[in-house]
């Protein structure tokens, strides 16, 4: 398959083109985010993240430009954005000249947190059965299960790049759902 053909096939929501675009270009972003941030899991969820909302977005694509160079462009910036939400969680204070001392947000949850979470389950679960069978799957094994995406990527015989956009789509459908009531 052509990149041309492939990009023309995914327009119209085909799954292989998307497959072979995952597996074509998944080296280049990853190796882009992974030089940019030397921290090989972080390189993997962002390149994730690129993946997800290129093919989420494949119909804005302009065929005049290469496919290549768009996937960068949103890799890049998603790693600027991640870059600003973590700002605001740490902030620097400098005291005296040879001081300083970084104040970290507590983001644990509180007794409250946890309660409401408790009391949400059964509503997460009830808003779960209303995703296609092959994303309820994805989310038990990878969530209530805890298994990794090596195991999922075996126990459904799929490659683990598969396993980890089916993930993120799984996610975005179920927030989507949940973001209707």
């Amino acid at each position: 398959m052509e990149i041309e053909e492939a990009i023309k096939r995914a327009k119209q929501n085909d799954q292989k083109a998307f497959n072979f675009l995952l597996d074509t270009f998944w080296d280049d972003v990853y190796g882009f985010q992974l030089k940019r941030i030397e921290n090989e899991n972080d390189a993997e969820d962002i390149t994730i993240q690129t993946f997800s909302k290129a093919f989420d977005r494949i119909e804005t694509f302009d065929e005049s430009y290469k496919f290549k160079t768009w996937l960068i462009a949103i890799s890049k910036n998603i790693h600027i954005d991640l870059l600003r939400k973590d700002k605001n969680h740490i902030s620097q204070r400098h005291f005296n000249d040879d001081e300083t001392f970084y104040q970290i947000l507590d983001e644990s949850p509180s007794v409250e947190d946890t309660l409401i979470t408790e009391q949400n389950l059964a509503k997460l679960l009830r808003d779960i059965k209303k995703l296609k069978p092959h994303y309820q799957e994805i989310i038990n094994l990878r969530y209530f299960q805890e298994l990794s995406y090596k195991e999922i990527s075996e126990q459904l015989n799929e490659p683990m790049n598969n396993i980890k956009v089916k993930l993120l789509r799984a996610k975005k459908l179920l927030a989507e759902i949940i973001q209707e009531k």
